[in-house]
């Protein structure tokens, strides 16, 4: 069975059809080039309403059993991004270390990334990763956290990923 994989746009304006959403697609290639591991994406566009983020959340860590959700958008300091939000009421367990790291590495390209809220938390053997809505700021972030992730997923009950390591390499400590 192939592992599956929630990737969620949450934007009031490309779930609307004002605009095409590119930061979904990118987050997919993304993926399509890490990973060795079969896969299966699980793709949800949605608006910026806290209620439906977190029942999206739920729904695909529950019910469609994605062992990792990224989502994009809705992490800045608008009173419409509410994503962090979303995911810290659905996430028993916040780590931390994403949205650090996440930050760091953003603020190499842009003063404004510490207006950036990103976050990752778990929820049950699934990992939910907060990423930013431009997809230049996404494959940024996904190359500085992504080597953790496999590894966390495993850590916390999920399945075992596997990286292409001519594109990415997955931490994992010596057995």
């Amino acid at each position: 069975m192939n592992a599956r994989i929630g990737i969620v746009t949450i934007s009031d304006r490309a779930s609307t059809g004002v605009y095409e959403d590119l930061s979904g697609p990118a987050i997919r290639d993304t993926l399509q080039a890490y990973l060795s591991t079969p896969w299966e994406p699980v793709v949800r566009l949605i608006p910026d309403e806290q209620p439906i983020i977190e029942a999206t959340l739920r729904a695909l860590v529950d019910e469609a059993h994605c062992c990792l959700v990224l989502t994009t958008g809705g992490t800045g300091p608008s009173p419409r991004d509410v994503t962090p939000e979303a995911t810290r009421a659905v996430c028993p367990r916040i780590l931390d270390g994403f949205g650090e790291r996440m930050r760091a590495v953003s603020l190499q390209y842009v003063p404004t990334a510490i207006l950036s809220r990103q976050i990752a938390g778990l929820r049950g053997a699934s990992l939910i990763v907060n990423l930013p809505g431009r997809p230049r700021a996404i494959r940024e972030c996904l190359d500085a956290v992504f080597p953790a992730i496999p590894y966390c997923i495993e850590l916390a009950g999920g399945p075992f990923l596997d990286t292409d390591p001519a594109v990415i390499q997955a931490f994992r400590p010596p057995r």
